[in-house]
């Protein structure tokens, strides 16, 4: 079972046509297999207004930064609990982390020196990523074709990207815990790296930001973060409409105690920008 879609309760819902979207998306069970405790919180967004960053997302990815940098407290960003979490995640699909990082930490580590400033969208849900310790991707929806799904990768999926300036199309590696559409590959290694054709630009209207969370988050973690990015959004954005949805492993509640296997679920059902960190601040990719 999962979550149905749902309007922050300051703003009103999205389109039929994203939620539509967004009913779609799915995690595939290989990947829940991979990590019984992984969840998204997925929210859709249209009538969104795009730019260039502003004073507004300045001062927020400001006030971000001086709580990452508390937060860290002059530790190394892959010692705090959830972002090890994620290295772990990664090295289970047969990633190396100090090569391809989980987006999280890649700004993490940006911090001290303070984050780039990209543009309206973008800086907010940065802004999110180092604020409560997760990865957070944002995309531009019209540019999918079909609904989003995390899978695992057979390795042929296509994957456009950048290479010193020039257009390529590369594919993940073979059980890759991948994003994808009907299209190809939208972001590879879960949360490490966007393709060209869904990136948010000046003139994306309508977007998707997908949440991620693994237990070591906490309880509340992911749902906190998923809060504070509708909020921006609709204050920020006047008029925006939002939606929202989990899928994965939904947080046990008395109508949704633990499964058998001892982990709180509702699983789901079975079934992103250019080469560059998620989100959009990630290291150089190799």
């Amino acid at each position: 079972m999962t979550g149905q879609a749902r309007p922050p309760e300051s703003a009103s819902p999205a389109s039929p046509q994203a939620r539509r979207w967004l009913d779609l998306a799915a995690v595939e069970r290989p990947v829940l297999d991979l990590r019984p405790d992984y969840t998204a919180l997925i929210i859709v967004a249209d009538g969104l207004h795009p730019g260039p960053s502003d004073e507004a997302t300045d001062a927020l990815l400001s006030d971000a930064e001086a709580q990452a940098r508390a937060t860290v407290a002059g530790r190394a960003a892959s010692d705090l609990e959830p972002v090890a979490a994620w290295r772990l995640a990664y090295q289970a699909f047969g990633a190396k982390p100090k090569r391809t990082r989980p987006s999280v930490e890649a700004l993490l580590r940006r911090v001290e020196a303070g984050l780039p400033r990209i543009d309206r969208l973008t800086d907010i849900y940065n802004a999110i990523s180092v604020r409560h310790l997760l990865p957070v991707g944002g995309e531009d929806l019209a540019m999918y074709r079909g609904s989003a799904r995390l899978a695992r990768a057979a390795g042929d999926e296509p994957f456009d990207t950048m290479r010193d300036g020039q257009p390529v199309m590369e594919h993940p590696e073979p059980g890759e815990v991948i994003w994808r559409d009907d299209d190809g590959v939208t972001c590879r290694c879960w949360n490490w790296r966007q393709c060209v054709r869904t990136r948010i630009t000046h003139a994306t209207t309508s977007a998707v930001f997908i949440l991620d969370g693994l237990a070591e988050l906490g309880r509340d973690g992911l749902t906190a973060a998923g809060q504070d990015l509708a909020g921006q959004l609709t204050a920020l954005h006047p008029g925006a409409r939002l939606s929202s949805r989990q899928i994965g492993v939904v947080p046990e509640s008395p109508e949704h105690p633990k499964c058998a296997t001892g982990t709180a679920c509702r699983a789901a059902r079975t079934a992103d920008r250019p080469g560059r960190s998620r989100a959009d601040a990630g290291e150089p990719a190799p």
